[in-house]
Order: structure tokens, then sequence, then C-alpha cells
């Protein structure tokens, strides 16, 4: 199946990159319950140094309430990757490269990315993101995609406001998409946030969304 990159979660699509492991943080071990009778879980394992490595696999199951194992529901993926951050008192870049397969289908990616927040002036700050993915999809026609990606965002630290532009190139037709949005914290768990997806065009659309958090 061919999926689209989502502009309005670019920082969330790219890959997270875990800041350095220490000693006693080297095993990866992740299980979720994801509903009753559903469960995932990622393992893996970490080697701190100038270029964090880290894989791993992502398995995942679900069954009927007899207990019977639902078809189809069977995930099974290979993992790795490569990151590095570089950091100094008024900016961060990271570098990562990941690669993914998915055991069961054949399908993969391979994506290659960067990232770099700095201050601006004294009173915004700046984040910029790009990547790169290629996907073979083992079981679309055409099978291998490119997908390239490049956000902006400006961020009023002191009111928690931030304005935000992204671009998206997806597949092998090179289609091309973007996005406006602006985000506002209201509160501290408290987040109002509006979009606007290609506009200018035919295809434009908006939304706005409130959102609240609650921790226990």
């Amino acid at each position: 199946m061919r999926t689209t990159s989502s502009l309005l979660l670019l920082p969330a699509a790219l890959i997270s990159f875990a800041p350095r492991a220490n000693a006693d943080n080297l095993v990866i071990w992740t299980p979720v319950k994801v509903s009753e009778r559903s469960y995932q879980a990622t393992m893996g394992f970490r080697l701190p140094a100038e270029w964090e490595t880290s894989a791993g696999a992502d398995i995942g199951l679900a069954s009927t309430k007899g207990g019977v194992l639902l078809d189809g529901s069977e995930q099974a993926s290979l993992w790795g990757k490569i990151a590095k951050v570089s950091v100094t008192p008024a900016a961060r870049a990271e570098r990562a490269a990941s690669v993914r397969v998915d055991t069961l289908s054949g399908s993969g990616s391979l994506m290659l990315s960067r990232s770099r927040s700095w201050i601006f002036s004294g009173s915004l700050d700046m984040e910029s993101t790009r990547f790169v993915q290629l996907r073979y999809d083992a079981i679309d026609t055409r099978q291998t995609f490119i997908d390239t990606s490049q956000a902006l965002k400006l961020i009023q630290p002191w009111t928690g406001t931030s304005i935000s532009a992204a671009a998206t190139m997806t597949g092998i037709d090179g289609d091309l998409s973007g996005s406006l949005a602006l985000n506002q914290i209201v509160l501290p768990d408290l987040n109002l946030s509006a979009t606007i997806t290609n506009p200018g065009s035919s295809a434009q659309s908006g939304s706005i969304n409130l959102n609240y958090r609650v921790s226990w």
C-alpha cells in the first residue's frame, strides 16, 4: 500500500532519535498493550558513541476473545539507526540515518534526516528540518518511491507561539503539497493550533484544534 507523508506531523514523521545513551540504558525493551487482546513490543540495543547506533525489532500480534491469533495481525519489523547530535550554547544540530524492513511483506525504507534549531534573535528561535526517504513496497506494482520534505518553524518562546511552513514531494510522480500552521500554548497543558494545507490551490483545506493533555 502506498503511503503519503503528513506535513502537519513532519517533526513527528521524522524518526525520533534518542540522546546519547548512558551505560545503564543500552537495552531497549518497550512492551505495550494496545488493546484488551492486542500487544506490541520494541526490543533492541544502543551503542553510545560519537554516532549513536541502535538496532532492534518491532513485533506485534492480536487474538480473538477465545485466544485464537487473528489473521493479518502479526507485525515483525527489523530496524536500525545512527544519529549524531551537536550542541552549542546557541544551537543544536542532528544528523541521522535509519532503515526499516518489514519481514512479513518484504517492504522497507531508508531515511536520511537533518535538523537544526538555533537562537535567531533575543525573542525568536528557529528550527529547520529536512529528510529524504526511499521506500520499497513489495506489493505495489511500481515498488520504489522517493519522498522528500523540508520544514521551517519560527518560535516565540516567551509567549509559546510558533509559525511553521512545510513542503513535501511524495512518490515517483513528484506530487507536491504544502502547509502553513500556527500553534499557541494557551496553558501548560492546553494547546491551540490552526493549519492550512495546500494554501492557494483547489485542494486547499484547513483545521483548528484545541488539545488538552492530562497526565496521571
